[in-house]
């Protein structure tokens, strides 16, 4: 369950960021997910939820956003939104599709204490 990994990535940055701007408390943390970054997005949040105790993200609101995922199709030279790596081009029905977007977890934003 690489989630659990993520999730500890995804603590680290928020305790970097408490320690660089002195808060001590998260009340909500808000994360995009893109639809092609092979991620679950409920075992991402159960996984956060179990390492949150003891740091500056218990008890806070988890809001995780997912996002579309973009390509560029190689056979008609088009920018097309796709939900899955496995997809074939919506317009011309291509296999040659090279992801642009939709690949990463960002954390957008922070509500904090201090």
């Amino acid at each position: 369950m690489h989630e659990t990994s993520l999730a500890g990535g995804v603590l680290t940055v928020v305790e970097q960021a408490a320690a660089r701007e002195h808060f001590c408390r998260v009340s909500t943390l808000h994360l995009e997910v893109g639809a092609l970054a092979g991620v679950e997005v409920r075992a991402l949040r159960f996984a956060l939820e179990a390492i949150a105790p003891g740091t500056c993200l218990e008890g806070a609101l988890l809001e995780i956003e997912e996002t579309a995922g973009s390509a560029w199709c190689l056979d008609c030279n088009a920018s097309v939104s796709i939900s899955s790596r496995t997809e074939n081009c919506p317009r011309c029905g291509g296999a040659r599709l090279h992801p642009t977007g939709g690949t990463e977890i960002r954390v957008v934003d922070l509500i904090v204490h201090d």
